[in-house]
This record gives structure tokens, sequence and C-alpha cells, in this order.
């Protein structure tokens, strides 16, 4: 089977080297986002996917509109029998979606028709769900809205952070997509079109979601810095500057009444911060701006901060 992979970041670069190191067939090219400019040097950053392309001498195409017509002649010049997207950051057209003789397949993080879009890992942790997963779906016109193939499910951990969660998927992905080629291959597949009644959405994370609003109960907050970690992460202000809170844990200490956001008492353990609902966030890791991350004791030996202090951006 000749293979041509479109993806974009590191959790891509997993799905294509398994796919590399299998018997499943040839992968004949990689279809990756340009080349982006980086810090004050504007120096071009080539994508992962193209950085693994090129250590291994597969070609390389990075189309800036991919339902282009130029570019929609180069993919009918490749002779692929398979499109296997993961992460790739365009929609393909119709016409692409009817090149391949297998069309097009995506690997997507979720338990499809759950966590549609582009951040699934991330929420599946901030929503408290219990389990995730993977699934290979035969591409249509819509986001994340074709027939299920196959899928894998995974665990998510009490302490499972989005880099952790990350990692699993990937490595999930990168077996079942293997397993799916050559299922794909000997025609041993039955797609199953998705309940439509049951999808949810994952939208794009952006760096303002990981502020604090401690009028959440703790246990929410919890569970959105381990989902936000390593990126936007939760963050907070404490006499102005940025705070990022990067472990915590949740505690329940009764007769605590304080406003939310307002320090209720500091030890050897770390910060006790006062939540909706009645609930306590012990802080136990942070970083302060423009400083290294540490123990909220050790930010304690040379930061005051005495019980009445609040967190928060001042308005």
């Amino acid at each position: 089977m000749k293979i041509l992979f479109m993806g974009t970041p590191d959790f891509a670069v997993g799905i294509l080297d398994e796919i590399v190191n299998s018997d499943v067939g040839e992968v004949v090219g990689v279809v990756t986002q340009p080349d982006k400019p980086k810090g004050r040097s504007s120096t071009l950053i080539p994508s992962p996917v193209k950085e693994y392309a090129l250590a291994h001498g597969i070609k390389v195409y990075q189309p800036v509109k991919i339902k282009a017509s130029e570019e929609v002649e180069i993919l009918r010049g490749i002779d692929a029998d398979i499109y296997v997207v993961a992460a790739f950051g365009q929609i393909l057209s119709k016409e692409i979606l009817d090149l391949p003789q297998y069309g097009c397949i995506n690997v997507h993080a979720s338990l499809l028709p759950q966590y549609r879009g582009a951040a699934p890992i991330q929420w599946a942790i901030y929503d408290g769900q219990k389990y995730t997963g993977v699934t290979v779906q035969q591409m249509n016109e819509g986001v994340d809205t074709g027939d299920i193939i196959s899928s894998s499910r995974v665990d998510i951990a009490p302490d499972e952070t989005g880099e952790s969660l990350f990692t699993k998927l990937r490595d999930s992905g990168a077996k079942l997509i293997v397993e799916t080629l050559h299922s794909i291959e000997n025609s041993r597949v039955q797609p199953m079109p998705q309940d439509e009644s049951k999808a949810t959405y994952a939208p794009i994370l952006k760096k303002e979601m990981g502020c604090i609003d401690f009028t959440r109960t703790a246990e929410e907050i919890e569970r959105m810095i381990r989902a936000f970690t390593p990126w936007p992460g939760g963050f907070t202000y404490l006499n102005g500057k940025m705070l990022k809170i990067k472990q915590c844990k949740v505690e329940t200490i009764p007769g605590i009444k304080a406003g939310c956001g307002v320090v209720t008492g500091t030890s050897k353990d770390g910060i006790r911060v006062a939540c909706g609902n009645g609930s306590t966030l012990l802080i136990t890791r942070l970083q302060p701006e423009g400083k290294k991350e540490m123990a909220a004791a050790d930010f304690l030996l040379g930061n005051s901060t005495p019980e009445g202090t609040k967190l928060g951006q001042e308005m």
C-alpha cells in the first residue's frame, strides 16, 4: 500500500514513525504546514513532521493552501493508495478526499463523536472524564464527522496531565493506525456513522483560558491546571505579578469561611486558597513571574503571603 501522510506537530510524528517502521506499506510523501517564523529573528522553523521526513529521506510538500487548484494537481500526480491524516492543520476539500483509491483517513485523539475539534486531549481532562481514546475515521467534508473505522480506549489517571495523556494517545493512535491500514488493505473494515446526538466539541486553546477563576471549585481548578499542562497552564496574579500554578491538591477543610481567591493559610505543604462552594486548593508548586519553577514552601521563604492575601488580577 502506498501512503501519503499529512500531519504537522509531535503527535503526528508518533503516528508517522509507527507507519514507517511497520510492514503496512510505503510512505511516498509527507504533506505538512509551511515553516513558521519564530523569535525576534523570525527564523523559519520546520514542523516536527518535516524534520522527521527529511531525516528519513521522505519527500516533503508544504502547501500554503492545500485546496488551491495548483496544490490539488500536485496531489493528483502523487501515486498514493490512501492518505493518512493526523493533526495536519488544514481542511481537505471533497476533491482531495476523492483522489486516493481508499480515500482519506484521520487519526483523532478522542472517542468520536465526543471532543471533535482542535484540543480533545485537554478538554477530556478538564471535564473530569475517566477515559478517552483514539479514533480512526473515514474523512468527509466536515470536521471530525466521518464514519468511524476503528477506535481504542485509553484510561485517564487521577493525576493525568495534558502532557502525559498526549503521550498515551499518541502511542495508542500509532498502534491503531497500523492495524487499521492492514484491515483496509484486506477489506476487513465496516465504517460506522457517528451518532450526532452524542457529539461534543473541543475548541482550540487560548492563553487567556489558563487564568484561574477562584469562584470555581477547587476540584475544577485542579483539573484545569492538569489539563492545560504544559500550555497554556494555570495562572493567577499576586501583587500585580503573574503567578503560574504548576501543581496543586484539593483539600477538605470544614469551617473555612473566606472570599474566593483569598489565602486561608500557609505551611511547609504550600499555600491554601479559598475557592468556590467552600472548597480549598493547596498550591504545592508554582512559578513566579520571571523566575524558575519552585516548591510553594520555597517561595514562602522569601515572599510573605499572609492569611487574607488576595490572589487574582485587580480590576
